[in-house]
């Protein structure tokens, strides 16, 4: 190693890396527009069930729901998913889920309007935080998440990773 190199090895600020979590799909509803509210377009879509496949456990998404949705401008909406998971145990899960989605204006006009898009054109990043009382997946609450999303017509797909 030359003078000035760090050993990514031992380096304790060097980049984390991921690991696979969880698949989500979600059903939703039409979108319920509220309208300009001053600082961009509110809209609230509820959330109508859905599955997530985990690394150890499977779930289903309970309906009732919703993603409270800011369309800031006419390249990106600020996305505030909650909703609860409830494993096939028996155990659930609160989920927070916040995201920014953004693309060229003419593709986001088409998502507003949900219509599908390719989703190589769109920018969709999350950060979710999970609460639960199962003491087998209180971990949940320790550790930093991240995902990736398309949105269907009536589907959000997801695909969170542990940040290790």
């Amino acid at each position: 190693m030359e003078a000035g190199e760090v050993n990514a090895a031992v380096d304790p600020l060097a980049a984390p890396a991921l690991a696979r979590f969880a698949d989500l799909s979600v059903q939703v509803a039409a979108p319920v527009e509220v309208g300009a509210v001053g600082h961009g377009t509110r809209r609230v879509i509820t959330i109508l069930g859905g599955t997530c496949i985990a690394r150890d456990w499977t779930a289903r998404v309970l309906p009732g729901g919703a993603d409270f949705q800011l369309i800031v401008n006419e390249r990106m909406a600020r996305l505030e998913a909650r909703y609860v998971l409830e494993t096939d145990a028996g155990d659930r899960i609160y989920v927070q889920n916040d995201a920014v989605r953004t693309a060229a204006p003419e593709v986001m006009a088409r998502l507003v309007r949900g219509e599908p898009v390719d989703p190589a054109d769109v920018y969709f990043r999350c950060v979710p935080r999970f609460e639960a009382s199962a003491p087998a997946l209180r971990w949940l609450m320790e550790r930093v998440f991240l995902g990736t999303g398309l949105r269907r017509p009536d589907e959000v797909v997801m695909r969170f990773f542990e940040v290790l």
